[in-house]
């Protein structure tokens, strides 16, 4: 017999509920009972370790100026210089609004859009329809964002894109599309519509797979028309779904897409194509005066903003539907 002493609110020593070997040893048979699951669990716990834990050791770079022969530790320490540095910049205030205008433009697009369209699959009659359809939709996911930008780069050329072929045909004047900074945004959220719109109905589908059917036989004898079944059943059936991934979208609102952002860039569309990413990239990586330390600052506050963001919305989610991500 084990016993454990726990110390209570009075100060004094009392013996909690004595524990039994018995009791130890059913705890230890069911871990070994599942040790394959234990095994599986390992690499992805690894995963995260390596590649995400073990690198916020080298968040300190934010507060020092890094020197590469010095290494992190004997680094000298600068305080809050890169983050001053950063909010004194020009470009501060510019780089700011345009990730946060190309990220709610994203969100008030894109993220609307599969649900509609997982909606639509959903209530097709037809199966060979709806497996055509999600073929189509899904297809573009797979293709590398460099081969897609290559692509929008062709359609809307000027001199030999087939947009502005259209346009003349139609008797209007071609339009340089990639050289002015006004179309960049809605160029850069609708062919990620195009892209991920697809591939993000798979888990609305795979929610609306689960109501249960009854509900629809219940409708439907009812007399309540396909749009109703949509408007009260499917609706409520993906809502929690739905709000925990605006959620978690809700949380990368500081993170544009950097790969496409980049290759969309053109020195006549720098006014809105450049966000913080493109711009930690050229000051950390691709300048001849490279900054590890201002550039790790300007992440930091990128991800600092981000659960501040994550935190708030699910707090206002909870309190208005009931349902959060914790």
């Amino acid at each position: 017999m084990i016993i454990v002493v726990e110390k209570s609110a009075s100060g004094y020593k009392q013996p909690a509920p004595p524990v039994s070997r018995k009791a130890i040893y059913e705890v230890l048979r069911k871990l070994a009972g599942s040790k394959q699951l234990y095994v599986m669990m390992l690499l992805p716990i690894l995963y995260f370790v390596i590649f995400q834990y073990v690198p916020m050791f080298g968040i300190q770079i934010a507060f020092k100026k890094y020197m590469a022969v010095r290494g992190i530790w004997d680094s000298p320490w600068v305080g809050w210089k890169n983050f001053r540095k950063l909010f004194d910049s020009y470009q501060f205030w510019q780089i700011i609004r345009n990730t946060l205008g190309l990220s709610f433009y994203q969100l008030l697009v894109a993220f609307p859009i599969p649900i509609v369209l997982a909606l639509a699959i959903n209530s097709a009659n037809s199966r060979r329809f709806r497996k055509i359809v999600q073929m189509t939709t899904y297809a573009p996911h797979f293709i590398s964002t460099v081969v897609i930008v290559g692509i929008v780069v062709q359609f809307l050329s000027l001199r030999l894109g087939i947009v502005n072929r259209l346009i003349e045909a139609f008797g209007g004047k071609p339009i340089d599309f990639m050289g002015k900074a006004a179309y960049f945004s809605s160029i850069y959220v609708w062919s990620d519509v195009w892209q991920n719109s697809g591939w993000g109905t798979i888990i609305f589908l795979a929610v609306l797979a689960g109501i249960d059917p009854q509900l629809y036989e219940s409708a439907i004898i009812d007399g309540a028309s396909k749009f109703r079944r949509i408007l009260h059943i499917d609706i409520p059936g993906i809502m929690p779904t739905v709000i925990i991934l605006f959620i978690l979208n809700f949380g990368h609102i500081m993170q544009v897409g950097f790969e496409k952002a980049l290759l969309l860039q053109t020195p006549l569309n720098l006014d809105s194509s450049e966000v913080l990413q493109t711009y930690v990239y050229k000051v950390g990586l691709a300048s001849t005066m490279t900054d590890y330390s201002y550039s790790t600052a300007i992440g930091l506050f990128t991800s600092v903003v981000n659960f501040a963001m994550i935190v708030i919305v699910n707090q206002i989610a909870k309190k208005i539907g009931n349902v959060s991500l914790w």
